[in-house]
């Protein structure tokens, strides 16, 4: 099981883009998800790099990515992201069993959901999902290039509220994983931080799930 320690940098959810991302740069951990989970059936593998951090009140995530084709058609949150060039952060709740999902393409827009397992869902509320922030690098319209080399960043903030926890608590771990997908591209790849063991493309398996420690104050 992968395990990361995360770094606590004070005031992530004030700064600017810039200085958020010069932050994460400097003083994040740094992680890949690059695991080829069904190296024959999807043995492609883009370039996905990740950084993270918190600030005590939520958890910052980068991830740089290079790689072939960009797809980007849900231009609203809560569309079908995993079609797209799609991150994702996936996250246990600390009390229930059941696990978070939030899905972002390569425009910034998030499909968020709670449940135990793949089906029956409960989809994140708008207001929800717009607690959020969130940056891509890219422009903020439809995009679909097949064939070619893209680079592309995204990074989202989570409070740790969306992730079960009550006002002010701070965790001390989470169980999570990290994932990049694109399903409709002509690149199809599944690929994860900590290697998902089922025989058939499947991100919604929390036995799967490596393991954060927050650095405290």
């Amino acid at each position: 099981m992968n395990r990361l320690l995360v770094p606590r940098i004070e005031g992530l959810g004030q700064m600017t883009d810039d200085r958020l991302l010069t932050a994460l740069e400097t003083k994040g951990s740094k992680f890949a998800v690059d695991q080829v989970c069904w190296p024959s059936q999807f043995p492609y593998r883009p370039l996905c790099a990740g950084t993270i951090a918190h600030d005590g009140k939520a958890l910052a995530i980068l991830f740089h990515v290079r790689g072939m084709d960009l797809r980007g058609v849900n231009v609203a949150d809560n569309g079908r992201q995993w079609e797209d060039s799609t991150c994702e952060f996936f996250v246990a709740d600390p009390v229930d069993g059941t696990y978070y999902n939030f899905e972002m393409n390569c425009l910034g827009k998030i499909l968020g959901g709670k449940g135990e397992r793949r089906q029956n869902r409960l989809v994140r509320s708008l207001t929800d999902l717009s607690q959020i922030r969130r940056y891509s690098s890219l422009p903020a319209q439809s995009v679909d290039k097949k064939d070619e080399v893209f680079e592309w960043t995204v990074a989202m903030v989570v409070p740790f509220t969306l992730m079960g926890f009550e006002q002010g608590v701070v965790p001390a771990h989470l169980k999570v994983n990290f994932y990049k997908c694109a399903d409709l591209t002509e690149h199809v790849h599944y690929l994860s931080w900590n290697l998902v063991g089922c025989p058939s493309p499947d991100f919604h398996r929390p036995e799967y799930f490596g393991e954060l420690t927050l650095e405290a104050r």
